[in-house]
């Protein structure tokens, strides 16, 4: 699908770019957490962004056994590799490269995400998701996105958009959720592209670049976003979207994440994010009583 880029007039402003903290979770899995509990508020309603990725199985093999989680939803893109997911609710499925799981938690669910390969490379990212308060306590849901399934629009210029949530150009995401309002796109970029798109003033955004650079334009210049870091968006009171150019001479690749903040108390611990502490040492005490899910 083709369309007209829409027109942004006064783009975001890069604020800072943030490193990732290289670490491993899991059973040993090798990550980048892009996004720590220290951006709670400031990147309301997203609560947590790691980027997995290793050459060889060792630092995958292991995978992510069972473990809880609860008050939240979480968004697996698979950028390369094969990752079988199962939980307490009954649900099971594959990720492969290109495809999307999105699970919410809600009251509780006990899952796992296991390697299926032994060799060559695994990539990819997740997003975690707050609940607002009066949904926290809902029934768990799971589905699948096959690389094929999930919708796209691209330009005659070289920019291709897969539109896991929200909506770009036009083009409704996969998902949607009233109360966030999500926006998540993986934007492919050729050299030379321009790729703009509309936001909120209101809502929190940030982008990921994990191939080649960007420049993020401004009304006053800009800024070069290389791979690797998670690069914080500027919180404009009269900003209308953002506006992307590849300046490189090779294909650009990243994600685009924004979305509507809850305002609510953030209280984390471990796999559970609620609103209070009683709700947490709660949730703990399902979990070991066989209760959480």
């Amino acid at each position: 699908m083709t369309s007209a880029p829409p027109a942004v007039h006064r783009p975001r402003a890069l604020e800072h770019l943030i490193a990732g903290r290289p670490t491993r979770d899991g059973a040993g899995v090798q990550l980048t957490r892009l996004l720590t509990p220290a951006l709670h508020q400031r990147l309301d309603p997203f609560l947590m962004l790691d980027h997995f990725g290793a050459e060889s199985a060792d630092g995958y093999i292991a995978g992510f056994p069972d473990h809880p989680h609860r008050g939240f939803e979480t968004v697996t893109y698979m950028i390369e590799g094969r990752m079988r997911h199962r939980d307490s609710a009954g649900h099971q499925g594959l990720l492969d490269n290109g495809a999307v799981q999105w699970m919410t938690a809600g009251r509780g669910v006990i899952h796992s995400e296991m390697p299926e390969q032994e060799d060559g490379r695994m990539e990819g990212f997740q997003l975690w998701l707050n609940l607002p308060a009066r949904q926290k306590m809902m029934p768990a849901w799971y589905r699948d996105f096959p690389a094929a399934s999930l919708p796209r629009w691209h330009d005659e210029a070289g920019v291709t958009v897969t539109v896991i949530a929200g909506a770009s150009h036009g083009v409704p995401g996969a998902v949607q959720r009233a109360h966030t309002e999500p926006l998540y796109l993986v934007v492919q970029m050729a050299p030379g592209t321009v790729f703009e798109q509309p936001l909120p003033s209101s809502h929190n955004a940030f982008l990921c670049v994990y191939r080649g650079a960007i420049h993020v334009e401004a009304e006053m210049g800009g800024d070069e976003v290389p791979a690797g870091p998670l690069a914080l968006l500027a919180n404009t009171p009269d900003s209308d979207g953002v506006r992307l150019r590849n300046a490189g001479t090779t294909e650009a690749r990243l994600l685009l994440i924004a979305g509507r903040p809850l305002g609510e108390p953030i209280v984390s611990y471990g796999p559970f994010v609620m609103n209070t502490e009683a709700e947490i040492v709660q949730a703990m005490q399902d979990y070991r009583s066989g209760r959480l899910a």
